[in-house]
């Protein structure tokens, strides 16, 4: 198995695409880091005409948007990337061949599936937790001090723990739809139930802001359905502390949650993908090739 892991590995590293997606990222965090360099300049010089109560609460909802924005987009860039290399990891051995040269070989099918497993979330969660750390660093450090927001260290590792389940349950689900469809066709599916699940999320939090049970419940069966939004919203509410706050609206703005994911949401959501594996498992086992 663990040969698989580290061929996983490796094989995904050797891709051009690879390399592409190394630039690309440092491409949208040197322009994130820009952006928040100037942001930060032109906030600190707003001081001069506004003062007292009304600046903290300005600077707070600048600063935690701008930070919003910075890991909305690393969390979708993420999903997008764990989407693209988990449809592709079954369908693609088999719609070429090479899976024969494998099944050939001394190695059970459940070893090969929890092998591309364990080397897809090993990178990918790898990536996710650099991103996160990447866009902390740039908007606490360059955003100067009128940027800056209060948060402790142990809200950071509570934040990054729950944003590495989004690309766990994705390269679990992804495979999963790997061993009964080809890499299109599961590409297709995974896109459009994240997408869907976004929808539904947003649709929760205007639910509890117009006090409506009926969308509410629609956000937590899509959470149920794809527990991916749930976990960005737990995870905004992880880092900026906001969940008994009055402010909360205020600092997280529309990327974080009034509808608030409890703690057996994230537990839900690594049972699934514990699940989701086990499936890929059984469907691999069970397919014939």
């Amino acid at each position: 198995m663990w040969t698989i892991t580290r061929l996983t590995v490796k094989e995904i590293i050797s891709k051009r695409i690879f390399l592409i997606t190394i630039i690309m990222t440092l491409v949208f965090l040197t322009l994130y880091g820009t952006a928040i360099y100037f942001a930060g300049r032109e906030g600190a010089e707003v001081e001069d005409a506004v003062q007292g109560t009304e600046l903290i609460l300005m600077q707070q909802f600048i600063a935690s948007q701008l930070l919003g924005v910075g890991l909305y987009f690393s969390s979708f860039i993420t999903a997008l990337l764990a989407i693209m290399c988990s449809v592709s990891a079954i369908s693609g051995e088999v719609s070429s061949h090479q899976i024969d040269t494998w099944l050939m070989r001394p190695i059970s099918r459940s070893e090969f599936v929890l092998g591309k497993f364990f080397g897809l979330a090993f990178l990918m969660i790898s990536y996710a937790v650099a991103l996160f750390f990447s866009i902390i660093l740039l908007h606490q450090g360059i955003g100067v001090e009128w940027m800056s927001l209060d948060i402790e260290p142990i809200q950071m590792i509570k934040a990054v723990s729950v944003f590495a389940i989004q690309p766990f349950v994705l390269i679990a689900f992804g495979i999963l739809l790997s061993t009964r469809m080809t890499t299109l066709n599961a590409g297709i599916v995974a896109i459009i139930l994240y997408g869907a699940a976004f929808i539904g999320g947003f649709i929760e939090q205007f639910g509890a802001i117009v006090e409506k049970a009926s969308l509410i419940n629609i956000g937590i069966i899509m959470s149920l359905v794809f527990p991916i939004d749930s976990m960005y919203r737990k995870m905004t509410i992880l880092l900026f502390d906001t969940a008994d706050s009055p402010l909360s609206l205020a600092q997280g703005g529309m990327f974080t949650s009034i509808s608030t994911p409890g703690n057996i949401m994230v537990w839900y959501a690594v049972l699934y993908g514990v699940v989701a594996v086990v499936l890929s498992i059984y469907s691999f086992k069970n397919r014939d090739v």
